[in-house]
């Protein structure tokens, strides 16, 4: 265990940190550097070794659904000639792109793109737009969808070749060289959040568990935008700590008393976080499990490697190795149920939910139940039908109880 040296709880270390990381990207833009805009699951270990400021408009898209103005930018969007069938968080930065401005956040506008279509083919799209619309270089790392269990040799040979080709094409672009010995020591340090953030989410094994699930949702952000710093990697092994802590002393942050434990597979509706979050807390569940927060861990101990775990990011994945994830996150964190958000924004990640929650029922033994919703597009949510849903799920998770002779059968 690290000792804690430091007064504040960590999500507050982590909540100002990704406002400091915002904040140093304004700064460098005014003093004429050049920044960008980066895909959430494009190499951070790049831009962080060679000291070039990235914004990541994902993070926006969802930063801006959690504030409320979500449904605003995307039908701004949609004024424009954008469908409403793209995901919201495109249509939100395309919004801004041609606005520049928005009350919820703003960023700095870019002076290039890094995209990496390991998450889906919309993102590299919605980038090609805006390498278009604002006359800016687009550099694109291209990671197949993984057709076999085990990401082979080719594969990485292949990752690798454009690895090395971004890494030329960002010297040429902002003036600034890559430090080989700065990038193994940044891939160091990526390990450390890594396997801090990666401890911390595996506390929910803890019965109760020592937080609410959604606790992952609000601090996960740094393990995107900066976990090669080391100051992510002290807050994250902070926060490790400080699960581990509560665990140790049977304490939670859960408002509530746990009776249900759940997987919850997706992405949050962050313009619903609020009412997702209590319709739960209000019938004793928590959420447990997820594959979506701690998907922004990546595992390596050489550059090989590296460009392996990028190919292992959720969306990019076979089926096979999909399911068991899902599977192996039930049984590991002991849950009764599941929750599967049907995301209209990310048709890559729902379009096989249906199988996977037919093959998640038998091969861990639990209900499931599905809903519609959206990250950031409030108008897709039904909370009559989030209710109905999580109502019956819970009616089954009682009578499984009672069956069982569970300790916590008077749900």
């Amino acid at each position: 265990m690290t000792e804690n040296t430091d007064k504040k709880p960590a999500k507050i270390i982590l909540r100002e940190l990704q406002d400091e990381i915002a904040r140093e990207v304004w700064e460098a833009k005014e003093r004429g550097e050049k920044i960008g805009w980066c895909a959430s699951n494009f190499p951070q270990e790049i831009t962080t070794a060679m000291g070039i400021p990235v914004v990541y408009p994902e993070n926006m898209g969802a930063a801006v659904g959690a504030k409320g103005g979500g449904q605003r930018m995307c039908e701004y969007a949609e004024g424009l000639g954008y469908s409403s069938d793209l995901c919201s968080y495109s249509r939100i930065n395309l919004a801004y792109a041609q606005l520049k401005e928005c009350p919820e956040i703003e960023i700095p506008m870019p002076d290039f793109l890094l995209c990496c279509n390991n998450i889906c083919n919309c993102l590299m799209k919605w980038f090609e737009n805006l390498s278009y619309e604002l006359d800016i270089p687009m550099i694109l790392i291209d990671i197949p969808h993984l057709d076999a269990y085990e990401c082979d040799a080719d594969r990485v040979r292949y990752i690798r070749a454009q690895f090395d080709d971004c890494i030329v094409r960002l010297e040429e672009i902002t003036g600034k060289k890559m430090d080989f010995d700065k990038l193994r020591e940044v891939m160091d340090i990526s390990q450390r959040s890594s396997r801090a953030w990666l401890r911390a989410v595996g506390q929910m094994r803890n019965t109760p568990s020592p937080f609410s699930g959604f606790d992952i949702f609000n601090n996960m952000a740094v393990a995107c935008i900066g976990r090669g710093t080391e100051k992510a990697a002290r807050a994250f092994e902070q926060l490790a700590d400080e699960y581990a802590e509560l665990a140790k002393e049977g304490k939670s942050t859960f408002k509530g008393n746990e009776k249900y434990r759940i997987l919850f597979e997706g992405i949050a509706c962050w313009a619903n976080l609020s009412y997702t979050y209590k319709a739960l807390q209000s019938r004793g569940v928590n959420l447990t499990a997820t594959v979506y927060g701690p998907a922004f861990s990546f595992l390596y101990s050489n550059l090989d490697e590296l460009m392996a775990a990028y190919a292992y990011v959720p969306n990019c994945n076979d089926f096979e190795r999909e399911l068991e994830l899902r599977v192996g996150e039930a049984i590991d964190k002991k849950v009764d149920g599941a929750i599967i958000h049907i995301n209209r924004s990310c048709k890559k990640w729902s379009g096989n939910m249906y199988e996977m929650e037919r093959q998640l029922k038998e091969r861990a033994g639990i209900p499931v139940v599905t809903f519609d919703g959206d990250q950031s597009d409030p108008r897709a949510f039904s909370e009559a039908q989030y209710d109905t849903r999580i109502q019956a799920l819970v009616e089954i998770m009682e009578a499984n109880k009672l069956k069982n002779g569970g300790a916590n059968a008077d749900a």
